[in-house]
């Protein structure tokens, strides 16, 4: 008799969720927390996306979880959440409308 192979739970897991699971979880890595609140960040990350002692980074509170980023990483996001929009245009459309409400009060 041959043997069967049977997906493991993780994998009809996966498969049922579409590509999207499998991309988001590859970069998974569980950490504990030690005393005073420390994690310790595999090697092989850190090498990967260059932390080394000292590296500033930035922890964010997300809806959905915490996000761990390094500055440049941040700053990254923050210009492409940014990009297109005219803040200025907004700052003075917002001046200009407080200032109507304002005369016409």
């Amino acid at each position: 008799m041959g043997s069967v192979e049977t997906p493991s739970r993780a994998t009809t897991v996966a498969d049922d969720r579409g590509g999207w699971y499998v991309d988001l979880m590859s970069g998974t890595h569980a950490l504990s927390m030690g005393d005073r609140g420390r994690l310790v960040i595999p090697v092989e990350v850190r090498e990967k996306v260059g932390l080394d002692p000292g590296t500033p980074v930035i922890l964010v509170e997300a809806d959905d979880g915490l996000v761990l980023l390094t500055r440049e990483q941040a700053l990254a996001r923050m210009r492409e959440d940014l990009a297109g929009s005219d803040l200025v245009g907004e700052l003075i459309a917002e001046r200009r409308r407080a200032a109507t409400i304002e005369d016409e009060g």
